[in-house]
């Protein structure tokens, strides 16, 4: 069942009913939202500002708003300067080009100088589409978290991401933002909680005080998560959800919690399952609480060009996949 604290959508698995909204747009009215609060917000952007969902901003804030041209690494020292003058810059481009073509712009003068600068890679995971495998980020997690004083916010929907970017707003320091451009499910709610660096539980199946496997899941991918565990609970396999959409600071204490009850752990990202929020989970348990663990992601491979829904299945990370590895994680447990 979902959990009552959650507050989630009611109409969560009603495909008539439940709204498709792109996270890249929860950001854009989230920055909107930010820029009200706080006249330091700026926004910088690499010659991207409507796929960005920049624009709106850029139109209410002219003054703020600076257009970067297709220079990444120019957008992130220029960033750097205004995070240590005061400023809170929001810099966004592709997350294949932001962070991926100025990583060590971000890493000298971002975060080594833990300047307060709030990195958008947008157009993330493959759900990217039809722009093919050079436009697709599935390392972006990865890269960003090694970071000293790097956050990892993933938010799961649009909602989310308003909420992920009016966070970032007033936490200080390097903050990674990663949002996608596919229009996906709208399963929170305004009322449902976001609290950087705690996990979410969104669903725990009644009446087991151990569940069978904890799924741990971050980004719209959750959506698929939600509807194995409501499936599994057919099939007598009881399960805990959480949002993990901070992916550093992990909230560890929680992670190691469920999974002591649980005994058995699924991670699912649309991302490598390499050092992403699978590998992050895995490190916090092998330390703490050595578990069974099974990765939903991409498997060492690139992705290649096709529509959203298609390669989401073609690289195992739909609803059956996450079926198929609960049901193989249960037995090793």
């Amino acid at each position: 069942m979902l959990n009552p604290l959650a507050k989630l959508n009611p109409d969560l698995f009603d495909d008539k009913k439940v709204k498709m909204v792109a996270t890249r747009d929860g950001f854009g009215e989230g920055l909107i939202m930010a820029g009200e609060k706080d006249k330091n917000v700026v926004a910088l952007c690499a010659d991207l500002t409507e796929s960005t969902r920049m624009e709106a901003f850029a139109k209410k804030f002219p003054e703020r708003f600076f257009e970067m041209g297709v220079a990444e690494q120019n957008l992130a020292t220029i960033g750097s300067g205004l995070g240590v003058s005061g400023k809170i810059p929001f810099i966004a481009s592709y997350a294949t080009f932001s962070p991926g073509r100025n990583w060590e712009q971000i890493r000298t003068t971002i975060a080594y100088n833990n300047s307060n600068v709030k990195i958008v890679g947008a157009h993330s995971g493959i759900s990217v589409g039809p722009d093919g495998a050079t436009h697709q980020a599935i390392e972006d997690i990865t890269t960003m978290r090694v970071m000293a004083n790097m956050k990892v916010f993933v938010p799961c929907d649009a909602i989310e991401a308003k909420k992920a970017t009016l966070a970032a707003a007033k936490v200080f320091g390097p903050i990674y933002l990663r949002v996608g451009r596919e229009k996906t499910h709208l399963f929170t709610t305004e009322n449902s909680s976001f609290t950087p660096g705690k996990a979410e539980v969104l669903w725990e199946t009644p009446g087991r005080k151990n569940p069978d496997v904890l799924i741990i899941g971050a980004g719209p991918l959750l959506y698929n998560v939600l509807v194995a565990a409501r499936d599994l609970e057919k099939d007598k396999i009881s399960s805990v959800v959480l949002n993990c959409h901070t992916i550093k600071p992990l909230d560890g204490k929680k992670i190691i919690e469920l999974a002591k009850k649980a005994r058995a752990v699924v991670t699912v990202e649309e991302h490598q399952v390499i050092g992403g929020l699978g590998g992050a989970v895995a490190e916090v348990l092998a330390k703490h609480a050595p578990t069974p663990i099974e990765f939903i992601g991409m498997q060492d491979t690139f992705g290649e060009s096709g529509k959203a829904v298609e390669l989401i299945e073609k690289y195992e990370m739909g609803v059956k996949d996450i079926k198929a590895a609960v049901k193989r994680v249960v037995r090793r447990k």
